[in-house]
């Protein structure tokens, strides 16, 4: 398991957007449309979301080539600022899935 780089958290928590869609990648590998549909956030912030997240190593493209079906999917370190999330989130009362 990766350790938790707490800068990359911080930068992840700071956006409800972030937040939404790196927990949702917890599950499962997922495209865009897939996380679109799942979190009710336009595809265009889910585009540009998950391109801020893949240049800071916290997602990875594991179909980076072709313009559709791109599959994505937390790194170690994004897995480990998720599991994080989820954890704070159980012991304060569910926020996240009310956001």
């Amino acid at each position: 398991m990766a350790t938790l780089d707490w800068q990359k958290y911080s930068y992840v928590i700071a956006s409800k957007y972030r937040k939404r869609i790196i927990t949702s990648l917890l599950d499962s590998p997922k495209t865009p449309k897939q996380l679109s549909d799942q979190t009710k956030i336009y595809m265009s912030h889910i585009s540009r979301t998950l391109r801020d997240l893949k240049e800071r190593n916290i997602v990875e493209c594991l179909i980076p080539y072709g313009r559709k079906g791109k599959l994505f999917s937390l790194t170690s370190e994004g897995r480990a600022i998720a599991e994080q999330i989820m954890k704070v989130d159980s012991e304060i009362g569910g926020i996240i899935r009310a956001e």
